[in-house]
């Protein structure tokens, strides 16, 4: 499999399979693809597997898509502005991803539920308990919501992100909850209550523009 992300505030990604080889996204992820593509639709995992993608931002259904012949090539589209991000996993890595991030993958690579276990992290993680796991080997694609900054964090290096611009992390990364410190802070500081506290070791990658956020601001010029 061959691929090339192209565009720059609604990005695409383009790919090339060869006979055999297959990708899959979530229902509806496909914008075009030459006709020597098969799309085969299926509740990957029984119900139990799609109603786990259900709570993790995706749909009940998986779609794959195998070329039957030839070269084939099709192309996924970004579902608002931003940035799409390519992982090469290695056989057994996995990546933790906000909610509805995933976007594409080699059909090698397994996504599943991610379950928050502490309390305060599900509860003001501004993900909810939820997130998404993705596992290799294989490539996979996953949007995050405006410009993205990627950081390295050594043993027990902390970073404090409001929680809705943490897109992805390794597994190593802690995830825990802070509070604001002080109550005018917490009045007039403009991030609410709670702070995400991210503690290494370990990749994190932030998108500077959470959907919700772009949402609340166009909200005050949307006349009801």
């Amino acid at each position: 499999m061959e691929y090339e992300i192209r565009g720059s505030v609604m990005q695409t990604v383009d790919v090339t399979l060869q006979a055999g080889e297959s990708v899959y996204t979530e229902s509806g992820g496909m914008a075009w693809m030459t006709p020597n593509v098969e799309m085969a639709s299926t509740m990957q995992g029984g119900l139990l597997g799609g109603l786990s993608r259900k709570l993790a931002g995706e749909s009940l259904f998986i779609v794959n898509y195998t070329c039957t012949s030839g070269e084939g090539h099709i192309t996924f589209a970004s579902e608002f502005p931003g940035n799409v991000l390519d992982f090469a996993l290695k056989d057994g890595q996995s990546l933790i991803c906000q909610k509805d991030a995933f976007m594409a993958a080699q059909s090698s690579v397994k996504l599943e539920m991610h379950f928050r276990k502490r309390l305060g992290a599900g509860l003001f993680g501004g993900e909810g308990f939820i997130l998404q796991r993705i596992t290799g080997p294989g490539v996979a694609f996953v949007e995050l919501a405006g410009e993205i900054s990627e950081y390295t964090l050594e043993v027990g290096q902390e970073l404090l992100v409001d929680p809705g611009h943490v897109g992805v992390l390794e597994p190593s990364v802690d995830f825990d909850i802070t509070m604001v410190k002080g109550i005018t802070n917490v009045l007039f500081g403009g991030e609410g209550l709670f702070l995400a506290k991210l503690k290494g070791p370990g990749k994190v990658w932030l998108q500077s523009m959470p959907i919700p956020n772009l949402a609340g601001k166009l909200a005050n010029y949307i006349k009801s």
